[in-house]
């Protein structure tokens, strides 16, 4: 496996079910889990990537059949905020620790909107501890988070096709806002 070079940020704060067909010529979601988990499984390279102690840190992957890849870590009360991945599909698997996901079962539209008030069913939760990874189709909004208040978690993602751009929304009740759309070349 190559590695790409490594970023930190600072940490960050504040869908629809898993479509089950890919873009021609590329791997499915099914496909991503399977090397998310397989990845995660790998501890010498998970014990490659630096931990600070303050905001996440990231190796590139190469993933397979063209999708974007990485290694992520965690530490202690940092997560995403709620985003989406700008209409592709994807996996991801905790390697070490515990992730929290809050998603949304409902398909957002992608054009035409700041604020939607979202119906009171449409929360979904989930924990992945070491070794459990999820897939997740196209429509998918979520955030991801590290609660622990002493350990680093580490995970691995990976995305078909490449990130186009990420939708970044903040969430009040049952109030989302689009807040930003992020680049490639913001986080990369």
């Amino acid at each position: 496996m190559s590695l790409l070079p490594v970023g930190t940020s600072a940490p960050v704060t504040g869908a629809a079910p898993a479509s089950p067909v890919a873009p021609v010529g590329g791997p499915s979601p099914a496909e991503l889990l399977d090397f998310v988990r397989g990845t995660a499984a790998d501890s010498a390279l998970i014990a490659s990537l630096p931990l600070d102690p303050e905001g996440r840190t990231w190796i590139r992957l190469n993933g397979p059949g063209g999708s974007e890849a990485w290694l992520i870590g965690w530490p202690p009360g940092t997560g995403t905020g709620w985003h989406d991945h700008g209409g592709s599909h994807g996996a991801f698997a905790t390697a070490s620790g515990v992730l929290k996901e809050d998603s949304l079962a409902a398909r957002l539209p992608t054009e035409g909107w700041k604020t939607l008030e979202l119906a009171e069913d449409v929360d979904r939760e989930r924990q992945l501890t070491a070794g459990e990874g999820r897939a997740f189709g196209r429509h998918h909004v979520h955030e991801v988070r590290n609660e622990s208040g002493d350990t680093h978690a580490v995970s691995v993602h990976a995305y078909y096709p490449p990130l186009p751009l990420m939708r970044r929304y903040s969430r009040t009740g049952q109030v989302l806002r689009l807040e930003q759309v992020e680049r490639p070349e913001e986080w990369q």
